[in-house]
């Protein structure tokens, strides 16, 4: 009889463990999707970049520098690494896409035949549209970020994990130049 109840406290154990350890894979799996929601609309927003150079180059003869952020960015955009997530890298498309904007804004002042060309317009509105695409799409990826960094940090998880998967916690997107013009800070 206790030879009964000890095998199945050990298969009840080893449910537990099984069960464990495929939800830390589908919350990782989870993360790895919003990263790859990211990373496409980011690829969206390069592939509207492209059509704004085009447009950019017949009005830039004096404003390289603008042609060139558009440029780099889309270029940084390309290389954005789809399988994993490097949030370094997004915080620097982030930054040269918000430089980008403020640059684009001062080209306009100086070519008001620009300001009135439909597909300019129609071409910085899709942008808008993709920035907050990108945005809405990293809070998805940080809210899975924090529930598969809770799921392997808590106790029995983190034994499960340091045996069967050893994955370790993901750095979620934080944005730099909003942190440093934010005062506030709680006091964990």
């Amino acid at each position: 009889m206790g030879i009964l109840i000890f095998i199945t406290i050990f298969m009840v154990l080893i449910v537990w463990g099984i069960l464990i350890r495929n939800n830390i894979v589908r919350y990782f799996n989870a993360t790895r999707r919003a990263w790859a929601e990211v990373a496409n609309f980011e690829a969206q927003k390069a592939k509207i970049l492209e059509g704004l150079e085009r447009i950019l180059s017949r009005y830039t003869q004096f404003e390289k520098s603008t042609l060139e952020k558009v440029t780099e960015l889309r270029q940084q955009i390309l290389n954005l690494n789809m399988s994993n997530a490097d949030v370094s890298q997004l915080q620097h498309i982030e930054k040269l896409s918000q430089d980008l904007m403020k640059n684009l804004n001062v080209v306009v002042e100086n070519y008001p035949e620009l300001k009135a060309d439909q597909l300019y317009l129609t071409m910085m509105d899709d942008i808008q549209e993709q920035n907050e695409n990108v945005g809405a799409a990293i809070t998805i990826f940080n809210r899975n970020v924090e529930a598969f960094n809770n799921t392997i940090q808590i106790f029995p998880n983190n034994v499960i994990n340091t045996l069967t998967l050893s994955k370790k916690p993901i750095r979620p997107f934080s944005d730099p130049i909003l942190l440093k013009n934010f005062n506030y800070r709680p006091n964990f």
